[in-house]
């Protein structure tokens, strides 16, 4: 699958006396409720009830369509082999199954849909891996409920093998292993219920071509990576509600996405061309949003709010400074030479109230294209396709130098409200924080990057930008590395002369 570790660099060791501050946080571990009640909130109330209050499909079969009766067992198989290209199938109501061996699944021919009739489930009982698969293209998957499979890891239960064009609609994928949902090119996904998968609610990858033009839109996406696979495989970055991997062009849209263990959204390696608007993100474990070793973004109108304590406060409890945050940017920026809606990350009008800390801006200075430290092992930026030509002495030569390191730059931070109320969140310190950082390189010892160039780049010299923000609380800001925390006289003065127009009241976030 080519999945990459995530990659939480820690600082050099000229900034390690920093890691032995106290946290004074609470160590209780935070209890994970699934909600049962939309969000008090008008972004994404159309939306918050799919889990509880699906839409019905049709009670009786459509003209022309062929009927799958669930006491034949394997009958949907059976007659979806036996049936042309773009044929209908509607589900009686009760529970389809299909032959008990782990590989039986519906292989799908062009253009077939599947209605679900109320109270359809196809269940694979925990013996079959896999319930819709192979590579027809536009196939359409209505008002059914998928539950039961057991897909291995980094694989997924339907659209197994990331075939393009499918809709899925007002479906209910649920309490099965590995990722509940693949995705291909031009896939649409709406107003369904992704919850208790074992992985992913939806892993957006595709080991061969491109997934491109995806809308993931209405979607109540919850209480995903039931298996807790970071603790099973620390380092793994293979968690959260949704992955998205090498996607160009994404509308995410009106998500309630909530309750995941890991993050909600994590966008890793070579995504472009995102507009993430609209969304409740609260009360995933880790960050809201991660978007890393990607590029051109839009991040606006979004509701997040009680995010990132579980991650956030362990790493705080063992002495880690790094300001482990709800939206979280990592090697990721504006490029403007690679065509997308935007030459650069937009990150406004969004409301984020009562998270472990805000926004990170962070770029590690030994990960760039063939350095062992490049968690993303095998890949390389859009700009250079040959990974090998990031080798020395070229690599510290225009373009190269540039080219060969993802960057963290263009970050456009605007008209968006920082609300915290320690009390809420039940910390002292290391939940307040907002910023912009590196490491100093190191490693390997042929790098360009070593030392500080990186940290002075992404501080002062890669156009990011906060501006005409409004905090309530407590906040703290970092800049160049995690030993400098500021007050935001400091942050809004030389040399880093962030925030400008925008307001900080520290009382007023209780």
């Amino acid at each position: 699958m080519g999945i990459k570790k995530r990659h939480w660099a820690l600082p050099a060791a000229p900034l390690a006396l920093a890691l032995l501050a106290a946290t004074g946080c609470e160590s209780t571990p935070v209890a994970r409720a699934e909600p049962t009640v939309a969000p008090a909130t008008s972004v994404a109330v159309a939306v918050a009830r799919v889990c509880a209050k699906p839409g019905a499909g049709p009670a009786r079969a459509p003209a022309g369509a062929v009927t799958v009766d669930p006491a034949v067992v394997g009958d949907l198989a059976a007659k979806t082999r036996s049936s042309l290209p773009n044929t209908t199938f509607w589900l009686r109501p009760g529970k389809h199954r299909l032959e008990p061996d782990r590989y039986a699944q519906v292989i799908p021919k062009k253009g077939n849909r599947y209605l679900g009739a109320p109270g359809a489930v196809l269940d694979g009982r925990k013996t079959n891996q896999y319930a819709f698969g192979g590579t027809a293209r536009n196939v359409t998957i209505r008002y059914l409920t998928v539950q039961g499979f057991v897909a291995p890891h980094n694989e997924g239960v339907v659209n197994h093998d990331s075939a393009d064009g499918w809709v899925i609609e007002h479906a209910k994928i649920q309490h099965n292993s590995g990722s509940g949902l693949m995705a291909g090119a031009r896939q649409r996904v709406r107003a369904s219920c992704l919850r208790g998968n074992g992985q992913y609610g939806m892993n957006a990858y595709k080991a061969t071509g491109q997934v491109s033009g995806l809308v993931v839109e209405g979607n109540e996406i919850v209480a995903n990576n039931t298996d807790d696979w970071e603790r099973r495989r620390p380092g793994c970055g293979c968690t959260g509600g949704v992955k998205f991997w090498a996607v160009n062009g994404a509308d995410v849209r009106g998500n309630w996405v909530h309750d995941n263990r890991g993050p909600g959204l994590w966008a890793d390696t070579n995504n472009n061309d995102f507009r993430i608007e609209d969304n409740v993100l609260e009360a995933n474990d880790g960050a809201a949003l991660i978007y890393e070793t990607s590029y051109n973004a839009v991040i606006r109108n979004n509701t997040i709010r009680r995010n990132n304590w579980v991650e956030g406060r362990r790493y705080a409890d063992r002495g880690d400074n790094f300001p482990f945050a709800t939206i979280y940017l990592s090697e990721a920026g504006g490029e403007p030479r690679i065509r997308a809606r935007t030459d650069k990350i937009e990150i406004y009008r969004n409301v984020l109230e009562n998270n472990w800390s805000g926004i990170t801006l962070w770029e590690n200075a030994d990960r760039f294209c063939n350095s062992p430290a490049n968690t993303s092992s095998g890949d390389c930026t859009l700009l250079v396709r040959d990974t090998d030509r990031c080798a020395r002495p070229a690599i510290a030569t225009a373009p190269l130098y540039a080219d060969c390191r993802w960057k963290t730059q263009r970050v456009d931070i605007h008209d968006n409200r920082f609300v915290l109320d320690t009390s809420v969140v039940g910390c002292t310190v290391k939940c307040d924080r907002m910023a912009v950082l590196a490491n100093y390189g190191t490693y390997p010892d042929w790098s360009p990057y070593q030392g500080e160039p990186v940290a002075e780049a992404i501080t002062h010299k890669q156009h990011n930008r906060w501006h005409d923000n409004v905090y309530l609380g407590p906040w703290k800001f970092v800049a160049h590395d995690p030993s400098r925390v500021l007050d935001f006289g400091q942050w809004q003065g030389t040399p880093y002369q962030q925030d400008a127009g925008s307001t900080l009241d520290p009382r007023a976030g209780g």
